[in-house]
């Protein structure tokens, strides 16, 4: 996502955060001093090489007796999610469900994770080992806050890192929360909270002694973090801003393509990393398409609050707003919503513009809002080439009846993930790599236990058994006139 964090201009005290629903105060939570900044990243390199020498089965234990603790605060979690973010309280449920989920794949996952037999000369041997890094700095969002945390935690955790965690300033209160239930379960230091803003994290880049910076949020954080390793030497594993297209070709049930659609770009009100950012519908069934689009927006808008919630805050409620003027400026034409409505909250309907030309922000930024941009393309190859044109490489949905075009995307569209007649879903276990400004690293899957770990190479072969010593050779006069020239030892 490329929504960034609020900028400060002085230390902060506090956060409070506004309930999106109802404008109240839906938390607030102390921000860390300096001094508790650099305690937890002192607690994370203490604790360290105990936990590094723990057996992964031993990890993997305290990972299923983790997901356990969470399980009996899932109601909990869930409610200061959606109190803070506004997340409809079925998303936010299901977010800390999945969370739970992922800990227990890692749990699993983490005692298989292995080294490589390599073949080298006969009576040699030869494998890989591979280590945990060290600490890590998890820095996650708002958008899906316990499943995202979860993720990077696990993974760092069942390969032998620490973590040093501080999630968004947007909902403070959830992580830490968060943070204090996975404490209670796992060694002192091993997963250490740190409450806070931007400077907060400024304040953890200046510390010594971190391993790896693991991101998920605005490519312009993701890019300060690269920055930032050119000097630390940290590993650096990240999932910024995406600008997802999905191309619907002329073969397709536009009725079924539109609801796949708004599927894409409405769920969560849009603030999805991979939701639906761009649309490029073939001519032959763009009317159709947009038709059944506009009804299934107008549809979403319609529902209660606990359905279709608002955005998190006004300042993303601008930025959508921003969004769509720009693209009427430029000749697009608003066919539902469009509007920021009358009322308490941050709330924005589910919007279709069509007309949008290429230079719109609302098809060249990501918007991370419920706007469905359409782009009507005369052949399929034109929006295949249209959705590659982007400077993000996160991911893209074709929407086809052709095995052939289906076959093509997956080979051209340069993204970590190509999703074919489904704009979301996927396999468990999978991993992606996001591209260009969408980041790098696989930042969740078995992939992610190898982004936690380095790898050591053994080679092992015997030494000649010991014997008598052999006499000495006689010492022969040597010649050392060059190597005294060149003032080396020879």
């Amino acid at each position: 996502m490329t929504l960034e964090a609020p900028t400060t201009t002085a230390q902060t005290t506090e956060l409070v955060v506004l309930d999106p629903v109802t404008g109240a105060v839906a938390s607030t939570t102390p921000v860390a001093s300096p001094e508790q900044v650099h305690d937890a990243v002192t607690r994370a390199r203490t604790a360290f090489p105990t936990w590094a020498r723990t057996a992964p089965a031993d990890r993997g234990a305290l990972l299923r007796t983790a997901a356990e603790h969470l399980r009996e605060h899932a109601d909990e979690l869930a409610e200061l999610n959606t109190r803070e973010t506004g997340k409809v309280p079925g998303d936010a449920l299901g977010g800390v469900e999945a969370g739970i989920g992922t800990l227990l794949q890692y749990a699993e996952l983490g005692p298989l994770h292995r080294g490589e037999s390599l073949r080298g000369q006969h009576g040699a041997a030869d494998w890989t080992v591979p280590h945990p890094r060290g600490v890590v700095l998890a820095l996650t969002p708002w958008n899906d806050p316990v499943a995202v945390a979860l993720g990077i935690i696990g993974a760092a955790v069942v390969t032998g890192n620490t973590v040093v965690h501080k999630g968004s300033e947007r909902c403070p209160a959830t992580i830490a929360r968060l943070n204090e239930l996975l404490a209670e379960v796992l060694p002192d230091g091993v997963l250490v909270g740190v409450d806070g803003d931007a400077s907060t994290g400024e304040a953890l880049l200046a510390e010594d002694g971190i391993a790896v910076y693991a991101h998920v949020g605005s490519t312009a954080t993701g890019d300060r973090l690269a920055a930032a390793a050119t000097g630390t030497r940290a590993h650096v594993i990240r999932e910024n801003g995406g600008n997802d297209a999905v191309v619907v070709d002329a073969d397709v049930d536009p009725v079924w393509a539109a609801a796949q659609t708004a599927l894409g770009a409405f769920a969560n009100t849009g603030q999805i990393c991979t939701s639906v950012e761009r649309v490029y519908v073939h001519r032959d069934v763009a009317d159709a398409f947009v038709d059944a689009l506009v009804a299934e927006a107008e549809r979403r808008t319609a529902l209660p609050a606990a359905e279709y919630g608002p955005l998190v805050d006004e300042r993303l409620q601008s930025l959508v707003q921003q969004h769509v003027d720009d693209a009427v400026s430029r000749g697009a034409r608003v066919r539902t919503g469009g509007t920021v409505p009358e009322g308490d909250g941050t709330f924005y309907p589910a919007t279709v513009l069509t007309e949008v030309p290429d230079d719109a922000l609302a098809l060249t930024e990501e918007t991370f809002g419920p706007i469905a941009p359409v782009r009507v393309v005369d052949s399929f190859d034109e929006g295949l080439r249209l959705a590659a044109a982007d400077r993000y490489g996160l991911a893209a949905t074709v929407l086809t009846n052709d095995t052939g075009n289906a076959l093509r995307a997956a080979a051209t569209l340069p993204v970590g993930t190509v999703k074919v007649n489904a704009v979301f879903g996927g396999a468990p276990g999978g991993s992606a790599e996001p591209r260009a400004a969408s980041g790098a690293g696989f930042g969740y899957g078995p992939h992610l236990l190898d982004e936690m770990t380095t790898t050591t190479v053994v080679h092992l072969e015997p030494a000649p058994p010991a014997g008598p010593t052999a006499p000495a050779a006689p010492e022969a006069a040597a010649d050392t006139s060059t190597a005294d020239a060149e003032g080396f030892d020879r």
